[in-house]
């Protein structure tokens, strides 16, 4: 029997497929998840569903995002592949209430509300549901065996207490040691950075700065022709980039070329997966641009760049965490503790005032270095602190729509003041959730699909 790969489905996507050595997998918070299999005709799929149904402008552009409209469409694109509706099992994982939590989790039930209408959406199709595992307070990854037609639902991460009495906390100077031997960012970011803050540029003379640096060059055209940037055909010059991404997306793609290279160091420490760091970094940024164009609290190019560096302070602490990561995750996982508390008690710093050592060593701007510092308590910062919010909600949103990228958990006992700062009302959440970009949770290597293939 051939050894079975594994499929990372992406958040509001769908796979659905025959017999084959392959396992589905969704790693899910907040959001919910629906495997579905007829093994008599050797057919099944996987569905990773965000909001129960649409609720804001983007409603009717991404309909496999939302119970009601995703499951009609994932059942069908199993029919069109053969399967019966009489002999459909499905399980349903997720929908679980992330914390630390407040009131306001508790009334929104994002989770809850999903999961009830995707059980509804089932039932009024004819399915049974042989399994269910929702709500909660912990995530979890739902796997679908394609080639056994089994599931299983398993704890999101580490799941063997073996090793827990070993773990032993970095000596202060180690952390400081790490950040001193870490390179410098290139100075064509710096620079691209600069200009972003200015927001009055020519972006001819950025391209000519990067054209200096083959390495940038290489890395930007690269990260162009990416999932995350995926293009209608092949990028081969900065020139074909800027005349495809327009000026404001290209100045943005460069400076996340200059960051990967950091994230690229980090292990599986702080994620549940290789390039978790950095694809949740791209997305956090690409949710916060949206949030400032939405709000107009911010500029969009600035948001951006905060939101790719906001947590870049994980960068120099993967390592620690990766060898302290059982006791870390137990007290993430097991007592849902804050991460800032977990890292100082554990690590001796967190990730936010090491990220702040960090940005004061590469001369980042002052609005950046706050980002980076107050972005779990945007109360406390100073002179950008819409900047340091959208952030936040970006962060918020990453973390509990799509936990696999990264372990964290962002505390919302502030929330609704927070959102006041950006004349929003906790009722408008979950358009926030609709904006978060799909192209981030495609899996490395692979273009997101098409609408049409993303839908059956």
């Amino acid at each position: 029997m051939a050894s079975a790969s594994s499929y990372h489905v992406a958040a509001g996507t769908f796979e659905v497929g025959n017999t084959q050595p392959r396992v589905l997998q969704a790693y899910l918070g907040t959001c919910v998840g629906v495997a579905v299999a007829d093994p008599t005709a050797g057919v099944g799929g996987l569905i990773h569903l965000l909001l129960p149904e649409p609720v804001g402008a983007e409603d009717g552009n991404r309909p496999a995002i939302y119970a009601a409209t995703g499951i009609p469409l994932f059942l069908k694109s199993l029919l069109d592949s053969g399967a019966s509706i009489k002999n459909m099992k499905a399980v349903v994982a997720g929908g679980a209430l992330v914390g630390p939590l407040s009131d306001l989790d508790m009334h929104l039930d994002i989770g809850g509300r999903t999961a009830e209408k995707a059980y509804t959406a089932l039932h009024e199709a004819g399915v049974a549901v042989s399994r269910a595992e929702t709500g909660g307070f912990f995530t979890c990854c739902l796997e679908l065996d394609m080639q056994r037609w089994q599931c299983h639902i398993r704890p999101a991460g580490f799941d063997d207490d073996g090793g827990l009495d070993n773990a032993s906390a970095p000596v202060t100077d180690h952390i400081l040691q790490t950040i001193e031997s870490i390179k410098p960012i290139p100075q064509v970011a710096l620079k691209v950075l600069r200009i972003i803050e200015s927001d009055d540029y020519d972006v001819e003379q950025v391209a000519a700065q990067v054209r200096k640096d083959q390495v940038m060059t290489a890395r930007t055209i690269q990260l162009c022709n990416s999932a995350l940037f995926s293009k209608p055909r092949e990028i081969a010059t900065l020139d074909h980039a800027l005349v495809f991404l327009g000026q404001d997306r290209f100045v943005r793609l460069v400076v996340s070329a200059a960051v990967q290279s950091y994230y690229d160091q980090s292990g599986n420490g702080y994620s549940l997966c290789k390039g978790g760091l950095y694809h949740h970094a791209i997305g956090t940024a690409m949710t916060a641009e949206r949030i400032a164009t939405r709000t107009a609290a911010a500029p969009p190019g600035q948001a951006y760049t905060a939101g790719l560096l906001h947590d870049i302070g994980k960068v120099v602490l993967d390592q620690f965490v990766a060898r302290a990561y059982p006791l870390f995750y137990r007290e993430l996982q097991d007592r849902g503790a804050d991460i800032l508390d977990v890292e100082n008690r554990i690590l001796g710093k967190d990730h936010t005032r090491v990220g702040n050592l960090l940005a004061r060593q590469w001369r980042l701007p002052s609005c950046l270095a706050d980002a980076i510092r107050f972005h779990h308590a945007p109360l406390g910062a100073r002179p950008c602190s819409a900047l340091t919010t959208i952030v936040y909600l970006a962060d918020l949103l990453m973390s509990r729509f799509h936990p696999g990228l990264e372990l964290e958990r962002l505390g919302t006992a502030n929330l609704a003041e927070y959102l006041a700062r950006l004349n929003l009302t906790p009722a408008r959440l979950p358009e926030l959730v609709e904006i978060i970009p799909q192209q981030v949770f495609a899996p490395p290597g692979r273009r997101p699909p098409s609408e049409s293939q993303a839908h059956g």
